[in-house]
This record gives C-alpha cells, structure tokens and sequence, in this order.
C-alpha cells in the first residue's frame, strides 16, 4: 500500500476522536492461539516464495505457533479463491487466510481478467465466510515493480498481509464484535 505524509492516518487524531464514542475497536498484530492459512500461487512462483517468506516471518515474530499455520499451493492467481473458501469455510477452519501471488501485466486483457476475478473471489470469500481473506496478491505493471514490492525488506507486501490478517483476527475478537 502506497502512502504520503499527507494520508497517514495520525495516532493523536485516533485518540481525540477515540473519545467521541462508545466503543473503540483497533486490532493488534498478535499472533498467540491464532491460526493462519496462506494460499500460494506457483505461477510466477519465485515471486510467491519471496512474498511468503515475509509473511512467514511477521507471523513468527508475532507468536503464531508453527503448527497453526497452514500453506496450500494452487497453479494460479485464478485458483486462489477457491482455495481460500476451503481453509475459511472447511473442516478444520482458520481464523484468517492470506492470499499470496504476483499477476504481471502482458500484452493482452488476460492481466486485467485475472487479478481482478481473483480480488473479486477473495473478497467474497471474505463476505460468505466472516474470516478475514487479505489480498497479498501482487498486481504489478512491470516484473522490477514485483521485485520490489516482494524484496526482504519492510516493503515485502507478504510481511503486510500477514500483519493485516493478525490484526483484522484481533479487531473482530473486540468489544461487541467479539465472539
């Protein structure tokens, strides 16, 4: 997510505006006792690794035990949807699925049809189910713009998905929200 000094979401504002209401919900990147699943994407799969790598580590720093995390691989972007209906909605369900992948623009319209029916179906995962589905998927002009949105750094758009999904996870455990 790109962001400018001038859209920031400033804490102090949070605060005074914290207290011209009942209840304040604000989720935390907490890991303990949640469990994750995360869809992986093998089209463009060095991409997809780069990406899960990030994620793998915010989700350890932040306490998510090993044997709570579950990674499924599908063949495409396309697929991912599907896959993620099935660790929301399936036997053993998670409290939050990240959707891991890279769609790199070409020279026809097949680009534009598959990121956005893959948003679309995460997205209504997410509706259907009531388990947060984060859109890791990387929707990029260019293959340098892949690199660099999927680098070992803090700008690794797996390490912001997962901490999007602990703390949709915590904000929807809240208040009145909670279960």
């Amino acid at each position: 997510m790109t962001s400018s000094d001038e859209t920031q979401l400033d804490p102090r504002r949070v605060q005074e505006l914290q207290k011209r209401v009942g209840e304040h919900l604000e989720g935390s990147p907490v890991g303990r006792g949640v469990r994750v699943a995360l869809v992986c994407s093998r089209f463009n799969g060095a991409l997809t690794t780069r990406l899960l790598e990030g994620a793998l580590d915010v989700l350890r720093d932040a306490g998510v035990d090993r044997s709570d995390i579950a990674v499924g691989w599908v063949p495409g972007a396309f697929e991912i949807p599907l896959m993620a209906l099935a660790f929301a909605d399936g036997d053993r369900p998670v409290d939050a699925v990240i959707t891991l992948g890279a769609v790199i623009r070409g020279e026809t319209t097949h680009y534009e049809i598959v990121s956005g029916e893959c948003a679309r179906g995460v997205q209504d995962v997410q509706l259907s189910t009531r388990v947060p589905v984060v859109f890791g998927v990387l929707s990029v002009n260019t293959l340098d713009q892949a690199l660099e949105r999927s680098a070992k750094d803090e700008n690794n758009k797996g390490r912001e998905a997962a901490t999007t999904a602990l703390e949709m996870v915590s904000v929807l455990r809240q208040g009145s929200l909670g279960s």
